[in-house]
């Protein structure tokens, strides 16, 4: 699988977002969208007006940490989201909603968090372009990586040779490298990047 690397913009300047977009975009395959409602997680970010005024030929990897996704999908849809991940944890109807994200021209992807095994996906899996194993709990960026949730990966990759399967939190040199030998070949890292003195040269450092 195609390696790609997908700089999370929580932690950009959205005083100058398009700008900062510009300086990352030609290192990055996708840009991370964090969408944070403070109910699911306890934390606030941003929603689909904000995506809608970003401007950028990388596609936009939209990762919804919010409850009821069903009804904010078709929005981040038509702001330009290229993939739409919601939580199996957030979702009362997963199946009804992976199909409302295809619908609406995306690619649909699931998320998992650290606690929370594969079987609560096993009936969508067949469905999905992209599963996102959480690395740390969903929230806040610069935590650390927690390894337990490479068995989750291996697994997928065994199963699922040719599912994206994606990895997020606690991301750097290092667990990069652990990642990608689970199986992972999506790999957003925020703080890493975006707090780099060379966010080039770090993008740079996650791949092998």
């Amino acid at each position: 699988m195609e390696l790609k690397i997908a700089p999370s913009i929580l932690g950009v300047d959205y005083g100058r977002m398009n700008e900062h977009l510009v300086e990352l975009a030609p290192f990055s395959d996708y840009f991370h969208v964090d969408v944070m409602d403070g109910n699911f997680v306890d934390n606030i970010s941003i929603g689909a007006p904000v995506v809608e005024r970003i401007k950028s030929d990388v596609p936009l990897d939209c990762h919804l940490m919010i409850n009821n996704p069903h009804r904010y999908i078709k929005d981040f849809a038509e702001a330009g989201a290229y993939s739409i991940t919601i939580h199996a944890e957030a979702s009362l109807h997963l199946s009804d909603d992976v199909q409302k994200i295809k619908d609406a021209g995306c690619k649909a992807c699931v998320a998992l968090n650290p606690d929370t095994p594969v079987d609560k996906i096993s009936k969508v899996l067949p469905m999905l372009d992209m599963v996102l194993v959480m690395s740390v709990h969903p929230g806040f960026g610069g935590q650390a990586f927690i390894p337990e949730v490479l068995e989750k990966v291996k697994w997928l990759r065994e199963h699922y040779p040719n599912l994206d399967i994606q990895i997020d939190g606690g991301i750097n040199e290092e667990t990069a490298r652990l990642a990608i030998e689970a199986g992972a070949n999506v790999l957003v890292s925020g703080s890493y990047i975006l707090k780099s003195d060379d966010p080039a040269k770090a993008a740079a450092s996650l791949r092998p």
